[in-house]
């Protein structure tokens, strides 16, 4: 297979916790099924209804660690005694076939992936207010009053993270969320270094001989 004169572009999500950040990134990977979306490593048991490949590639402690020192991992954190981490090798065979991808992760794994892609495209979503986030925590009925205090110190703290994302879209109507995050793919897809690479043949076979 020949390779594509234009490498694959690396998008990436992050918003706290209650946004509405999964219910944004379905609706896209409905809209753009060549879309390529990243699936998380983790060592953390899965939880009822969770499939390995879908929700998590599911690793032992051991084949984690052996990851991270195999360089494995674009990015990986440990919290709260779990590892987490994006299998850096699937991305690159993506990019190196001209696929876009998409990946949901935290501000700190963004960094991180910022530190060996300068060019990823960073999109953060935050709520319309934090009353709202606060009542969207609440209708789920997942958390106690303790930890839904907990997701909002921690929300604020991400928020502050914000100004150096690329993109901010705020999640008040999630169609208006939905119809931002499509355009940001469609303008990044749509400029000049990567439509020209696309578009060489077209160019090459234009030029006065």
């Amino acid at each position: 297979m020949s390779r594509p004169a234009y490498p694959g572009q690396i998008f990436i999500v992050s918003a706290p916790s209650g946004v509405g950040k999964t219910t944004v990134i379905r609706a896209i990977l409905d809209r753009c099924p060549d879309l390529r979306f990243s699936v998380s490593c983790t060592t953390r048991s899965p939880r009822p209804g969770e499939a390995d490949g879908k929700d998590y590639h599911f690793l032992t402690q051991r084949e984690f660690l052996d990851g991270i020192s195999a360089g494995r991992f674009l990015e990986w954190a440990e919290v709260h005694g779990n590892f987490y981490g994006t299998d850096g090798n699937q991305v690159e065979e993506w990019i190196a076939q001209g696929r876009d991808v998409l990946l949901d992760i935290d501000v700190q794994g963004a960094r991180q992936v910022r530190c060996t892609y300068p060019c990823a495209h960073t999109i953060f979503i935050v709520p319309p207010s934090m009353e709202v986030l606060e009542q969207r925590l609440n209708q789920r009925g997942t958390e106690s009053a303790r930890q839904i205090g907990e997701r909002s110190a921690a929300a604020r703290r991400e928020m502050l993270q914000a100004p150096w994302y690329d993109y901010l879209i705020v999640n008040d109507v999630l169609a208006d969320a939905i119809a931002d995050l499509l355009s940001i793919l469609r303008a990044c897809r749509c400029r000049r270094d990567v439509r020209l690479g696309r578009l060489k043949p077209f160019f090459m076979s234009r030029l006065p001989s």
